[in-house]
């Protein structure tokens, strides 16, 4: 398995965005529920969010990516990662 750290970012209160927002958060919580979506929330001031996954492979992060319709074209870093603590 492979930790990975992705940080989005939003322009303003885009209505596709916002709309698609209750299906990716169910999204989210079954990305969760098997354990391939560590954590994930928004900056405070709603400019994007963290998401950190622990997946196979960079391949299959980027699977979960496009299967999320809130995240089309909101992607700004997608980095390994490994933790230490």
């Amino acid at each position: 398995m492979a930790r990975f750290v992705v940080q989005l970012a939003f322009s303003g209160d885009d209505p596709a965005r916002v709309a698609a927002r209750p299906a990716h958060r169910a999204h989210l919580r079954r990305l969760h529920e098997t354990g391939r979506l560590i954590t994930a929330g928004p900056w405070a001031d709603d400019s994007g969010a963290l998401h950190v996954y622990d997946v196979a492979d960079e391949a299959e992060l980027r699977a979960i990516i496009r299967s999320d319709p809130y995240t089309a074209g909101s992607l700004v870093l997608l980095k390994e990662w490994t933790p230490i603590l």
